[in-house]
């Protein structure tokens, strides 16, 4: 079978590999037929993932946002060949602090599919069925990118969103515009902030207002920001870029004892007058995977959305051409969305 593999730091390499063997009790097979391209795969492809987070694991093959179709089940497993599925792709450990409490999303010693463990970019995966949700949808496209809903279901969640509340996103990214979608999902009324225009129209059409960040216009923009959310700012503000002063943006314009959530990931340190935090006595919560209630409430959410969903693949690619869509990905960020990797 054909499987893309990161053989090392900025090598990845289209091969052939030999088929996976047959399911066991409790494990499917699976035919990758879309996986999407995520802001994680560039660096652990660029080497920018600490070993904690994984970023030692060569060879691998990527692929964590996985829409698949079931190929043969184990001994013991209610699927049947053919259904359509999403991969829920976290496997925690069950004994950490995290874990002790419930909250295994955040485990200390996770493993992700795609990451630790080789994940859907290639033509057959076997996994444990308990990874695996049957998603009631056409496109295997709108199938993987579950896995980037199931982070905004957890960050709202996180967030405790109600219908009716006034929601800021920074970053109309894929996260940001999955965040847009789910807070619109529950009710919300949502403005999403970006420095590039041509990613809002899809936030209006998910009912959004949209602000522009231009260049040079900080203040205006927290002004404006903290303006639309009412009397003394947006009680709700989610960062889904990590990029510092989209984070200090955030923290000025959240509302007095208003709920500020971090969801883009970077290595930027952000200056904080840590008085902030105790005079507006603000909620810093952050945001990581999400759990196996979150994924499945994302499923639900994917099937009631999934032509908003469809509209945001602004790429696709064969399989065998996976590290031209990779480096392509990579060097065009304000052409790109989402790419999507078609199973061969």
């Amino acid at each position: 079978m054909l499987a893309a593999v990161t053989e090392g730091v900025g090598s990845v390499a289209v091969m052939e590999r030999g088929d996976p063997a047959e399911p066991g009790p409790g494990e499917v097979l699976l035919a990758p037929e879309a996986v999407g391209i995520c802001g994680s795969d560039y660096h652990f492809f660029l080497g920018e993932l600490s070993a904690a987070a994984g970023g030692d694991q060569f060879p691998r093959v990527l692929g964590h946002e996985v829409g698949a179709r079931v190929v043969a089940a184990g001994p013991g497993c209610q699927l049947a060949p053919g259904q359509l599925i999403a991969l829920w792709p976290l496997l925690a450990c069950g004994d950490c602090y995290p874990c002790s409490v419930g909250r295994p999303n955040a485990c200390d010693r996770f493993s992700l599919i795609g990451i630790h463990l080789d994940g859907g970019l290639q033509q057959r995966l076997v996994v444990p069925e308990a990874q695996v949700f049957p998603i009631s949808v056409e496109s295997p496209a709108v199938a993987a990118l579950v896995e980037p809903l199931s982070i905004a279901v957890q960050a709202v969640r996180r967030a405790a969103v109600r219908a009716g509340e006034r929601v800021v996103v920074f970053g109309a990214g894929p996260i940001g515009q999955c965040i847009c979608l789910v807070a619109r999902d529950r009710g919300a009324e949502v403005l999403v902030v970006d420095i590039e225009a041509s990613r809002l129209p899809l936030s209006a059409e998910m009912g959004a207002e949209t602000l522009l960040w231009e260049p040079a216009s900080d203040e205006g923009v927290v002004r404006e920001a903290r303006d639309w959310g009412g009397p003394g700012g947006p009680g709700v503000v989610f960062d889904a870029t990590g990029a510092a002063p989209a984070v200090g943006a955030m923290l000025q314009i959240v509302a007095s004892a208003g709920r500020a959530v971090q969801v883009g990931m970077s290595n930027h340190e952000v200056p904080l007058r840590i008085g902030l935090m105790t005079e507006k006595e603000l909620d810093l919560l952050g945001v990581s995977c999400c759990d196996r209630d979150g994924f499945a409430e994302a499923v639900e959410i994917a099937e009631r959305n999934h032509q908003m969903l469809e509209r945001m693949v602004s790429h696709r690619f064969p399989l065998r051409h996976f590290p031209e869509a990779l480096r392509f990905a990579i060097d065009n960020p304000t052409e790109v969305l989402k790419v999507v990797i078609d199973g061969d």
